[in-house]
């Protein structure tokens, strides 16, 4: 037992508990939750509620609705612990090679998307695990990522830096990603995809609590499609749209996907690009 001989001690005690308090809240460590980032498109940054912070589909220098301080220096990401990719396309892969050479961290994908990007040199080998359907990895501890099946193409456009021309690559099949959390939470990210019956099935193996789906459109499932697969198949807890406001030839909107879902105990969750949410 110490005595305190002043209030004014007692203030500094009382100021320097609040610091540590509001530090540790600040870092999410020891919080019980993860806190998720939309950096438009398919791109988000997901702190686990340890503190590892992974980054998903990156496209950021390339994104029209990235963060402007993500943009001008991907460092401005802070520590990223590994990097998932779900398929090839511009849009997803984006600057995942930069991020993972910039932070010494491991880039995760679909085995034929990885391989080229080794024989192409864009990145090391140490530096990716290759991966496939039904696979799943656990790249830091307590957090599980399994790839399941997403219905859509991949491909790498490379420009080559001898003939300054692009070259295309096949980059295998695309995927999608359930995360579980230290704290058991469980995200669907499901990259691109198309309607596929099989989403039944995955969500009731897997149970994911929040599901990040695609609504634009053209290349994935508009918002009517999306809204199907999310209450007749999928049945969350909550659902995020995403990969819509980012490319004129996917149309659909938030506001239509909203009104797809107007009557569903589905708890749709907004975003704005570069707003945090905590889950």
């Amino acid at each position: 037992m110490f005595k305190i001989s002043s209030v004014k001690q007692f203030c500094v005690i009382l100021i320097s508990c609040f610091v540590s308090t509001l530090a540790i809240s600040q870092t999410g460590v020891n919080s019980g939750k993860a806190q998720l980032q939309w950096l438009g498109q398919a791109s988000f940054k997901l702190t686990s509620p340890s503190g590892k912070n992974i980054i998903i589909d990156p496209w950021i220098t390339g994104g029209p609705k990235a963060p402007a301080v993500y943009k001008k220096d991907l460092s401005a990401l802070g520590k990223v612990d590994f990097v998932l990719v779900t398929h090839g396309h511009v849009d997803h892969l984006g600057d995942a090679p930069d991020i993972a050479k910039l932070n010494n961290a491991i880039l995760y994908g679909p085995a034929d998307m990885i391989t080229p990007l080794i024989t192409l040199g864009l990145v090391p080998s140490n530096l990716t695990h290759r991966f496939n359907k039904s696979g799943s990895i656990t790249p830091s501890p307590g957090i599980k990522v399994t790839a399941v099946k997403a219905e859509h193409s991949s491909l790498i456009v490379y420009n080559n830096p001898v003939t300054t021309k692009n070259e295309s690559h096949p980059a295998g099949e695309a995927v999608g990603y359930i995360i579980q959390l230290e704290n058991g939470f469980k995200i669907w990210h499901m990259g691109d995809t198309g309607l596929f019956s099989d989403m039944k099935f995955i969500s009731e193996y897997y149970k994911p609590d929040l599901v990040l789906i695609p609504i634009g459109g053209n290349f994935t499932m508009d918002p009517v499609d999306a809204a199907y697969a999310i209450n007749t198949m999928i049945k969350p807890k909550m659902v995020i749209p995403i990969h819509y406001n980012s490319n004129p030839l996917a149309k659909g909107t938030l506001a239509e996907f909203q009104e797809a879902m107007k009557s569903s105990p589905t708890k749709v969750i907004p975003m704005v690009e570069g707003q945090t949410l905590e889950f």
